[in-house]
């Protein structure tokens, strides 16, 4: 590497962070229907009072992506229902939502019979996440049953594995049907036609069952072209698969702090945050999921929020996805400078800009700066630079005569009042503008324009504060946009951004009564809509404001909810819309809080330490 790219890097070697901290008791320990296990995974010891009780949680491959809807009944019993998604298998019209979707909820124990008769009276004991899902039950006093959910990793499959277990004195007749479904979509509505979808069962047969003999069978899921033959699979192959890309990624990017909820809650956001990446015909594409939006990029989502953080983690398909997705904005640029797509959809063939411009330049400026900055590659800082540049003018040239940035909208894309200029764009205009400096410099870039970009940021700082700076419901923070009168969420961007002229009343508005939530920051005072992207945006500049110890607090209280509350184990998206989803690129959200600004990947490879140690150790600002 360019040892002029190594210019902000910091070191960090540290064996085991030190520094403690209390936590609020009640926040500890309140609402905690899950608990951590020291393998990492976390598990539902099933009680009657705990009944009965439903949740969803998605994982994804590289060619599928399942949402699991799943529960346990009042009565003990286990119900599930896959909505499994192939984002390849385009639909009728091509568009965002375009990938061939569909439902099933058969439960392969009730195809099933012990003794020739159905299984009855199962009761669930205990449900296990940690890559997949694991349901463990007792139906009688004769059988031990065992469930486990989870895609494949590179196949267009996704399998279920059953096992039955004798815990009887005597021998059971277990009858396991032979079964191979297959359903053929219309082929109007496919973009090539119909596609196939199998169902097939393994290990079909009759076994006498001897007391604590097991016997395992499986279901996978698939689909394919009409012209093309199902993947045939092992699902003791593809469930090791998946273990070991759950073992990788908890093996990179280590966070150890004194607490075990925070730690365990960094390592299941790694996972979310990885594995929505698909093999699209534009490349890796990763894609956002909620059965909604797969194979296409968006430009808060993988630009802003994902694309920066894959080379801390040192992921390559992670960090191929980043690369691609830039480099898929940067084919939309133009002389006359207007506004690239907030979206590229349909495997990159087409864009989607409904909202019109949501301040996406300034997105991606900052992801792709920052991005660059964070992977250390100079070939692919070269390549990006021009993008980065682009977006930096284009947002030069939409200052209003106040000097802040105006755009359509912002990316909650109309659904709240953002006026004809917003604090968020601006603010990420600004980081960009540092990023790019400091990049610029490492890439050998005329001083000049360098010099250029620090004046810019310097009259964007003061045109901040005059323009947002107000006092909004008695704290002296910022309103959202010229008109707004309400606290809202975003007005934590700038701690982000390393804005701190009015921390000390942003800070008191965040957590107080009329924003702070139990599920974190409302978008709007007073509404209940809540966005996680905000409030992680703000614990992360709450903690580089300085403000250690009331950041933590929270942060532990949230971290506590998402990971071991009713709906886990990860941030979500947003409620009441989308049904707190657990779309893929707010894991990164969570995950950044805790990394040095300015690491590189490569020191990041040899730092097992990374908590966010400038708040942690009183570094301020780097």
């Amino acid at each position: 590497m360019n040892q002029s790219l190594k210019t902000k890097r910091h070191y960090f070697l540290l064996a085991m962070v030190t520094f403690c901290f209390i936590i609020n008791q009640s926040f500890a320990q309140k609402d905690r229907r899950w608990q951590i296990e020291q393998d990492g995974s976390i598990s539902w010891q099933i009680n009657n009072n705990s009944i009965p009780h439903d949740d969803h949680i998605e994982m994804s491959g590289k060619k599928i992506s399942c949402v699991l809807r799943y529960g346990v009944a009042a009565d003990g019993s286990f119900h599930a229902t896959r909505s499994l998604v192939w984002p390849m298998l385009r639909t009728i019209p091509n568009n965002t939502h375009a990938s061939l979707t569909r439902q099933f909820s058969q439960d392969a124990f009730d195809l099933v019979t012990v003794n020739y008769k159905p299984i009855t009276s199962e009761k669930v004991i205990a449900l296990t996440l940690n890559g997949t899902l694991l349901v463990k039950s007792i139906a009688g006093n004769t059988l031990e049953l065992t469930r486990q959910f989870f895609p494949s990793t590179t196949l267009a499959g996704y399998s279920e594995i059953y096992s039955i277990k004798n815990i009887s004195k005597k021998t059971c007749v277990i009858e396991i049907p032979k079964s191979n479904m297959l359903y053929t979509s219309d082929p109007t509505k496919g973009t090539e036609g119909s596609y196939n979808l199998h169902v097939d069962l393994y290990n079909d047969g009759n076994f006498n069952l001897k007391p604590n003999e097991v016997i395992t069978f499986s279901v996978f899921y698939s689909g394919v072209k009409a012209n093309e033959q199902p993947p045939k699979a092992n699902a003791e192959i593809e469930k090791n698969k998946r273990l070991a890309l759950v073992h990788e990624l908890s093996n990179k990017l280590i966070l150890e702090t004194p607490d075990p909820v925070l730690n365990t809650e960094f390592n299941f956001a790694k996972l979310r945050a990885s594995e929505s990446i698909f093999e699209t015909k534009g490349g890796a594409m990763h894609g956002p999921g909620g059965e909604s939006y797969y194979a296409a990029i968006w430009a808060n989502d993988q630009a802003e929020y994902i694309g920066p953080f894959f080379p801390y983690l040192g992921y390559d398909y992670g960090n191929q996805a980043a690369l691609n997705a830039y480099i898929q904005f940067s084919k939309y640029m133009n002389t006359e400078y207007k506004p690239i797509p907030s979206s590229i959809v349909a495997e990159g063939t087409d864009i989607w800009d409904g909202a019109g411009d949501r301040g996406d330049a300034a997105m991606i400026a900052y992801g792709a700066a920052r991005y660059s900055l964070a992977r250390g590659n100079i070939n692919e800082a070269k390549q990006l630079w021009p993008l980065i540049q682009w977006c930096l003018e284009y947002c030069h040239r939409k200052l209003n005569p106040e000097g802040v940035v105006t755009s359509d909208s912002d990316e909650l894309e109309g659904r709240f009042p953002s006026g004809k200029a917003n604090l968020n764009t601006s603010s990420l205009y600004f980081d960009a503008l540092h990023s790019a400096i400091y990049l610029g410099a490492s890439l050998g870039k005329d001083p000049a324009q360098l010099q250029t970009y620090k004046a810019q940021a310097k009259k964007l700082k003061t045109a901040i504060e005059n323009y947002f700076g107000s006092n909004v419901e008695g704290f002296a923070t910022y309103k959202y946009y010229k008109e707004n009168d309400i606290l809202r969420a975003w007005i934590c961007t700038p701690l982000a951004m390393d804005i701190y002229d009015r921390k000390e009343g942003t800070i008191a508005a965040l957590f107080s009564q009329r924003l702070w939530t139990q599920d974190g920051l409302a978008s709007v005072a007073g509404d209940k809509t809540f966005w996680d992207r905000s409030t992680l945006y703000a614990l992360r500049g709450v903690l580089a404001a300085g403000e250690t110890e009331k950041a933590l607090d929270f942060l532990h209280y949230y971290s506590n909810r998402r990971l071991l509350g009713e709906h886990v184990p990860y941030p979500v998206e947003a409620y009441p819309e989308g049904d707190q989803r657990h779309l893929s690129a707010e894991r990164a959200a969570y995950i950044v809080e805790f990394l040095p600004k300015d690491c590189l990947a490569s020191d990041l490879q040899v730092c097992k330490a990374l908590t966010s140690l400038h708040a942690f150790l009183n570094l301020g600002p780097p």
